[in-house]
């Protein structure tokens, strides 16, 4: 008996580790790359947006308001992280610079007009991801 019970406590313990270890994973995945943002199949640019919500309740906010965006792009330096939002339909980005610590504010700026390159390359990308998917 009190075998199963260190292995249910052992076993427990280990599921913040792994989301660390996820969220580590992802972070280093995503730094300086455009992402496409869909939840099924989820990509890396979703895991990413729960990640970051989860750690910034304030982008949470925004993405209840907003919604999704299409595509996300992350870049980090030093202490910052920054993400811009891409919204294809109305053809708006929002960035967003925060400290890495979680629980820290996101200051939102925005909306930009996406420029005519931005939109063709970013709607090429969701195409080729519908063909491949």
């Amino acid at each position: 008996m009190r075998f199963l019970l260190l292995l249910t406590i052992l076993l427990s313990s280990c599921a913040p580790v792994r989301r660390g270890w996820d969220a580590g994973w992802s972070e280093r995945a995503a730094k300086d790359r455009i992402m496409l943002v869909r939840e099924t199949p989820e990509t890396l640019g979703h895991r990413r947006l729960v990640y970051q919500s989860a750690a910034h309740p304030d982008l949470g906010n925004f993405l209840e308001g907003k919604g999704l965006p299409d595509f996300i792009a992350e870049t980090s330096s030093d202490d910052r992280q920054y993400l811009i939002l891409y919204y294809l339909d109305s053809r708006r980005a929002f960035a967003c610079r925060t400290r890495r610590s979680p629980g820290t504010v996101i200051d939102f700026a925005g909306p930009y007009p996406m420029t005519e390159r931005e939109t063709k390359l970013l709607r090429e990308l969701q195409e080729n991801s519908r063909r491949d998917g």
